[in-house]
């Protein structure tokens, strides 16, 4: 039987500050940095025999990965990191407080840009071409995504390389981002398109799957904050 542990970075600047990121690079605030730690801390006792870990992109989420494997003290395990778990992208939405926008187009229109499965927020007019991504060719990045078309990106890695990982009995870690976090729950737990509106994924707060070897989930366990 292996271990699935689902993470989500620590507080980022622009979760403290109630704006919408995505795509775009924020570092940890230093409350964020204390939760990384206190989740690796956290995950000490439950003696994982992790083989590798995996994470965004983005220096919230690798920030956090790398304080995590310090803390579990299993720097020499591979680190890898993939755009197919960058945070979902805002669109034109991203760098605007929240707030701000439900004054602006009302709070049941942000509630379908925030928590729909479907619904896509206002694009960018052209994509930002970051040295990241553009290796993969001309409009490579999305100008918006739905959650659904985050989950249509993760679950070629979850199959190609966290899947068969577990399958072969070593437990995996993955650290990344509230609405590609939200993307996996749903393709594990087999959450209907309406019934992921309302999964939250809290900062700092591992979720620890346990999985039979065919991948069906045994015990789910959120180890929340003290």
């Amino acid at each position: 039987m292996a271990r699935l542990v689902l993470l989500r970075h620590g507080e980022s600047t622009a979760n403290r500050d109630n704006i919408y990121t995505g795509w775009s690079d924020v570092p940890l605030t230093a409350t964020g940095i204390i939760e990384a730690q206190q989740a690796g801390d956290r995950l000490v006792p439950l003696q994982l025999d992790l083989t590798a870990v995996h994470t965004s992109l983005l220096q919230r989420a690798i920030m956090t990965a790398d304080i995590v494997m310090d803390q579990l003290k299993i720097s020499a395990v591979p680190l890898h990191k993939t755009w197919r778990l960058n945070e979902r992208h805002y669109g034109a939405l991203r760098g605007q407080n929240k707030d701000a926008t439900r004054q602006e187009y009302g709070a049941a229109q942000v509630v379908l840009w925030r928590r729909s499965y479907t619904t896509v927020p206002p694009q960018l007019q052209q994509p930002d071409y970051d040295r990241r991504y553009t290796r993969f060719g001309y409009r490579f990045e999305p100008l918006a995504e739905s959650l659904e078309m985050a989950l249509n990106r993760v679950v070629p890695y979850w199959l190609d390389h966290i899947g068969p990982a577990l399958l072969d009995g070593h437990d995996q870690l993955v650290v990344a981002h509230g609405s590609t976090i939200r993307a996996l729950i749903k393709y594990l737990e087999g959450i209907s398109d309406a019934g992921i509106n309302g999964v939250e994924v809290a900062n700092g707060e591992p979720i620890v799957y346990e999985l039979d070897n065919k991948l069906r989930i045994q015990q789910k366990t959120i180890i929340h904050k003290h």
